[in-house]
C-alpha cells in the first residue's frame, strides 16, 4: 500500500526532499547533501509503501542506484514531458520537490526507462569509445591546421593511417615543433585507448546474439550493432518501429491544425548516440539493391544525400526494431 509520495530534486552537491500522504497533507521536508550520509538520512525515512520522484539529470542513477532498495517504487522523471513549473511565478528548490511529490501523488509524471547496470556499463563503453574517436579526429585537424600553417600538406593521411613517424622529418620552428610534438603525443594515446576499447566492444558484439542479429543489416558491424544494443537496451518499450525512430529523433516535426499538416526538421528529441548510429549505418543504404536502396538514391537526387541518409536511417530504425524482435 503505498502510503508515501516523496519528491527529490536533485542537484550535484545536494538534494531537496519533500514527502507527502495519500491526502497530500505535506509530512516533512528536508534538504540534505548528496552524500552517503545524505543518502542514508533519506533511507531512514522511507518504507516499502513509498514511491519516490526523482528528475532524470546526470548523477540521477547514481543517487537511484543508492535508494532504490530502500523504497517501493522509484520513478525517473521526465522533464521534458511532464511540467511541473507551467502557472508558477516562483521556482526554488523546495517548490520543486514539493510539487514533484504532488504530480507523483496524482500519478501525473513521465516516467523514463530505468536501464539495468549492464546495459549502463556498454554504454559508457560504447560512448567512451565515440569521445575518444572524436578526439582522435579533432587532433588529426589540428595536426592538418598546424602544417598548413607551415606551407606543408597532410601527405600521408594522418586520419586512416596510424603511422606518423614522417612527422619527426618534418622542419618547423622551434614553438610550432614543441605544439606539434605535444598534438602527436595525445594523438598517440588517444588512438591506444581507442584500439582497446574497440577490442572490448568486438568481444561483446561477438557473444551478444542480438548484436549479432542487427550484423545482418547492411551499413552495421560490431561497433554499431553494440551501440544500438546499449542505447536501446529493451525493445520492448517500442512496440514500432516508429516509436523507436522517433525515440532516436529521427522523426519530423508536426504542426497539424483544422486540417491543415506542416512537416519540418526532424526533432532531435531523444537518444544522441543512437541516432548518431542509425545515421552512421545509413551511409551504406544508397548502395543497397532492393527497393530501399533505389528509393534512397532517388531521394538523394532530388533532396540531397545528407537528407537522404536521415531519410534512410528512419528506415532502418524500423528495420532494427523487426531483426531485434525476430532475434529475441
Amino acid at each position: 500500500m503505498e502510503d508515501q509520495y516523496i519528491g527529490i530534486d536533485l542537484h550535484k552537491a545536494f538534494f531537496q526532499a519533500c514527502a507527502v500522504d495519500r491526502d497530500g497533507r505535506r509530512l516533512w521536508e528536508a534538504r540534505w547533501p548528496r552524500s552517503d550520509e545524505g543518502v542514508a538520512e533519506l533511507r531512514r525515512r522511507c518504507t516499502r509503501g513509498t514511491v519516490l520522484a526523482v528528475e532524470a539529470s546526470t548523477p540521477v542513477w547514481h543517487f537511484a542506484d543508492a535508494v532504490v532498495d530502500a523504497v517501493g517504487r522509484l520513478v525517473v522523471v521526465d522533464p521534458f514531458k511532464t511540467k511541473l513549473k507551467a502557472g508558477f511565478a516562483a521556482k526554488t528548490d523546495r517548490l520543486d520537490a514539493r510539487r514533484l511529490a504532488d504530480a507523483l501523488r496524482r500519478d501525473s509524471v513521465v516516467g523514463i526507462y530505468v536501464p539495468s547496470r549492464e546495459v549502463r556499463e556498454w554504454r559508457e563503453l560504447c560512448r567512451g569509445r565515440h569521445a575518444l574517436v572524436q578526439t582522435r579526429t579533432a587532433m588529426v585537424n589540428q595536426l592538418r591546421a598546424l602544417l598548413l600553417r607551415h606551407g606543408l600538406v597532410d601527405r600521408r593521411a594522418l586520419a586512416r593511417c596510424g603511422d606518423d613517424t614522417w612527422l619527426e622529418a618534418v622542419e618547423l620552428p622551434p614553438r610550432a615543433r614543441a605544439s606539434l610534438r605535444a598534438l602527436r603525443q595525445v594523438l598517440l594515446v588517444t588512438r591506444t585507448e581507442v584500439r582497446r576499447a574497440e577490442g572490448v566492444i568486438r568481444a561483446l558484439a561477438a557473444a551478444d546474439p542480438l548484436a549479432r542479429a542487427l550484423q545482418e543489416l547492411r551499413g552495421i558491424g560490431p561497433i554499431l550493432a553494440m551501440m544500438l544494443r546499449a542505447e536501446i537496451g529493451d525493445m520492448g518499450r517500442f512496440k514500432t518501429g516508429a516509436q523507436l525512430a522517433s525515440y532516436a529523433g529521427l522523426v519530423p516535426r508536426v504542426e497539424a491544425s483544422a486540417g491543415r499538416a506542416r512537416y519540418g526538421r526532424i526533432t532531435r528529441r531523444g537518444s544522441p548516440w543512437l541516432r548518431w548510429a542509425l545515421v552512421e549505418a545509413a551511409v551504406h543504404g544508397p548502395t543497397r539493391s532492393d527497393r530501399v536502396g533505389k528509393w534512397g538514391r532517388r531521394l538523394a537526387l532530388r533532396k540531397g544525400a545528407l537528407k537522404a541518409r536521415v531519410a534512410l536511417a528512419r528506415v532502418l530504425a524500423e528495420e532494427v526494431h523487426r531483426h531485434w524482435l525476430a532475434a529475441v
